[in-house]
């Protein structure tokens, strides 16, 4: 018997099937417009690049700042609940330009939405096929070596890249120097939150919210019953996580989501994984796509440092 949770992701996905996703009303978070306002962006050149993989075109974007010399490059997925988010929106296309402007030049990559009928692990083969491209043409795209790639992702961006990672290396294949996992939904079922978060949580709007019942449909709608329990969908439900590279894990402090990225850093530590756990204070889910906010500047910040230390 469907919920209600179970209904209102249904709807939502009809919805953005039959008329798309509904366009961002700011009228000043495209490329043109964030160049303006920031002027350290300026520089940056941005161009579409071509990516074949098993399911067709991937769409994915580079950014760079021409004759720029680059120690690090980050191949970055954006969320959406994995039925929404593109390359135009701030969580892809601001990040992008964030992190070219400060040196380490960034491939945004999109995938195959939750819709009409598309499921795991479509997603994440789009991921993985974006991401064995950049490795291979590490040089042409980013002028460094595959070995100082990183790769990350946020909300279902970063269940897609944690699940990749996990892929990568049970293949025996090239796994990221880190990776970055901001505000990630990593299980498919909330862990307990901390008395702290419920708090402040409790003082926002129910629109805002990610309650356990809405998560799980998410995960359902995403990965079908028997993907819930696939580590590749879900790296959360590993039972191994050994092997995998650094992890850079930013949580929001007011996000019901929290504590998913809270388990995975205690999983990964437990597996004997170098994992860095930081939570944004006043920070709420997807503040990355909102350049205006602080809180999101200081995040690129910490993510930004992260990756220099592997320089």
């Amino acid at each position: 018997m469907p919920t209600l949770s179970d209904l209102i992701v249904g709807v939502l996905a009809w919805r953005f099937a039959r008329s798309g996703e509904p366009a961002d009303p700011r009228p000043d978070v495209d490329t043109a417009s964030l160049q303006r306002r920031f002027p350290h962006l300026a520089a940056v050149q941005v161009e579409d690049v071509a990516v074949t993989g098993p399911h067709g075109p991937v769409p994915a974007r580079l950014y760079r700042v021409p004759d720029a010399t680059a120690t690090a490059a980050f191949v970055w997925v954006h969320g959406g609940a994995f039925v929404g988010g593109t390359l135009d929106m701030p969580e892809s296309n601001w990040v992008g330009l964030e992190f070219a402007a400060a040196g380490i030049p960034t491939l945004a990559v999109d995938y195959r939405k939750a819709l009409r009928g598309v499921r795991y692990p479509v997603p994440g083969d789009d991921v993985r096929a974006a991401w064995d491209h950049a490795t291979s043409h590490a040089r042409e795209l980013f002028g460094t070596d595959a070995a100082a790639m990183h790769l990350g992702g946020a909300s279902a961006g970063g269940a897609i890249v944690a699940g990749l990672a996990l892929r990568l290396r049970d293949e025996g294949a090239r796994l990221p120097a880190s990776l970055v996992l901001a505000y990630p939904m990593l299980h498919p079922d909330l862990p307990p939150n901390t008395p702290e978060t419920l708090k402040l949580m409790a003082k926002m709007p129910a629109r805002l919210r990610f309650r356990p019942g809405l998560v799980h449909a998410l995960a359902k709608h995403y990965a079908g019953r028997r993907g819930l329990r696939d580590p590749y969908a879900f790296a959360g439900v590993a039972t191994d996580l050994h092997g995998l590279p650094p992890t850079y894990i930013l949580v929001a402090m007011i996000d019901d989501l929290r504590s998913s990225g809270d388990r995975f850093a205690q999983q990964l530590r437990s597996a004997g994984v170098r994992v860095e756990l930081f939570a944004e204070r006043s920070a709420t889910h997807g503040h990355l796509n909102h350049p205006e906010a602080a809180s999101a500047r200081r995040s690129l910040t910490r993510i930004r440092e992260w990756i220099d230390g592997f320089s």
